[in-house]
């Protein structure tokens, strides 16, 4: 099925509404012309037929000479109006013409309808009766003769419409000649604009999301314009960046999670074959299959924390909200990690600003986003260092802190730390970390509707995690 194109709809609207509109123009230009040259026909006439009024009354006066004077003026107006004239009495019978065609009608009576209109002095048109006076149309004026207030009779005044008809359509073909050319450019002006302003560049952008969609996500479109389609261009482009950046993290997730694989999977592949190969001995059979125990746990632990991260991505992990006694349950979690701060020599001081806070959280959630910020406190915090949690309370939100005085974060790093599988120092390696724990962190955390950040401490000798919940009222 052919598809539509919304422009061609739009070309197809604006260019119905001009020529719609020109040719209401040029009828009612045509109309108004038509109305116009009747008008100033009329108005001819009735002068005309003010020179014959008078006449006319000499005549019917039975003054000297008078019959003369009244063919003289009959034949003069019909020459130079070149239209034929017919006297008629009070009575409606014809009494004198100005063409010897219509001798037949001398002395017969006039059948007009609109005769009390013409007794009241006023005059009746009639455009293209039935032929009444010749073998064509006819456009017929009756004028009335009144002199002092007496009805006189009425003058006819025969006018071939096609005399009136041959220069209006003069003019009826310039203005319609003339619409259809303005028409014509309207259209030809409108594509060019729509060409510019509309059809160019949405086919750019056509055509850069096709690229996009094959996979060549550094494609972007070039913003020539200030309005809405240059704003739709840089909203394209907008989502361009999100795009290549979501495909740079795939990537990159990829890679991460290939090389967290490998080196297990590499480790087991190899001692396995060293014991069956009998390369290992028999004696430290034990040991290396502890190393590859190990290595299987290490997988398990990238794979559930894997999981763990899609399922709270695709929204499948329901929070069971409960309320939660917060400063117990960071007891609980420093006394679990006790032995972990001890190898370390390090110093860990809580202190809580109410006795008892209650938060409204999933508990067993809050104790994995606890455990793994202090768990990477001791973990990064110098030999012999201090470790300071700290919790405060500002309307109905509780903010938890956890300092250490380890290596400050870089600026770069600071950004990305989120990110899964992301290290500071590409370097450094870590069989326990699977680069997982933070990212799964704040999903917890913003699946609570709160907020985590990490920013380094004010003299430059330590980080300082913080993390909100919400009080329970």
């Amino acid at each position: 099925m052919k598809r539509e194109s919304l422009v061609s709809k739009l070309l197809i609207a604006v260019t119905g509404i001009v020529a719609l509109s020109f040719i209401i123009i040029a009828a009612s230009l045509s109309f108004w012309f038509e109305g116009y040259f009747f008008d100033r026909r009329k108005n001819l006439l009735d002068n005309q037929a003010q020179l014959i009024s008078s006449t006319s009354i000499d005549y019917l006066s039975n003054k000297q000479n008078s019959l003369d004077s009244l063919n003289n003026v009959m034949n003069y107006v019909s020459g130079s109006l070149s239209i034929d004239i017919l006297l008629a009495d009070n009575m409606g019978y014809v009494y004198a013409v100005s063409d010897q065609r219509y001798e037949s009608l001398k002395y017969t009576k006039l059948q007009v309808e609109k005769m009390d209109q013409l007794k009241a002095g006023k005059a009746v048109e009639i455009k293209d009766p039935e032929k009444k006076f010749s073998d064509s149309s006819e456009y017929v004026y009756y004028k009335p003769i009144i002199s002092k207030g007496n009805f006189y009779g009425f003058i006819v005044m025969v006018t071939p419409l096609e005399q009136i008809r041959t220069p209006l359509n003069k003019v009826y073909l310039v203005i319609w000649f003339s619409a259809v050319i303005a028409i014509a450019s309207s259209v030809v002006v409108i594509y060019l604009l729509a060409q510019n302003i509309l059809i160019r560049p949405l086919a750019e952008i056509n055509a850069v999301s096709k690229r996009i969609a094959k996979g060549e996500v550094g494609q972007r479109v070039i913003i020539r314009s200030n309005d809405e389609i240059g704003e739709l261009g840089e909203s394209f482009n907008i989502m361009a960046d999100s795009l290549e950046k979501v495909d740079n993290n795939r990537r990159e997730f990829i890679s991460n999670v290939s090389h967290e694989l490998r080196s297990p999977i590499t480790s087991i592949k190899g001692f396995i074959a060293g014991i069956l190969d009998g390369v290992i001995t028999k004696d430290k059979e034990n040991h290396y299959l502890k190393i590859v125990y190990d290595e299987i746990q290490r997988l398990t632990r990238l794979i559930n924390k894997l999981l763990d991260m899609s399922a709270m991505e695709e929204g499948k992990v329901e929070l069971e909200i409960s309320e939660v006694e917060v400063n117990s349950l960071i007891t609980r979690v420093v006394m679990n990690l006790e032995n972990k701060a001890l190898d370390k020599k390090l110093k860990v001081d809580v202190v809580f600003e109410e006795k008892r806070i209650f938060a409204l959280a999933d508990r067993d959630r809050l104790i994995q986003v606890v455990t793994n910020i202090v768990d990477n406190a001791i973990k990064y915090s110098y030999s012999g260092g201090n470790i300071k949690i700290y919790t405060k309370v500002k309307l109905n939100k509780i903010y938890i802190s956890i300092y250490n005085d380890g290596p400050t974060i870089s600026k770069e790093d600071l950004n990305n730390i989120w990110q899964r599988f992301y290290k500071a120092d590409k370097s450094r390696t870590n069989k326990l970390s699977t680069g997982l724990g933070l990212p799964i962190v704040r999903q917890i955390i913003t699946q609570h509707g709160n907020d985590i950040w990490v920013q380094n401490s004010e003299d430059g000798k330590g980080v300082i995690f913080t993390f909100t919940l919400s009080r329970a009222t």
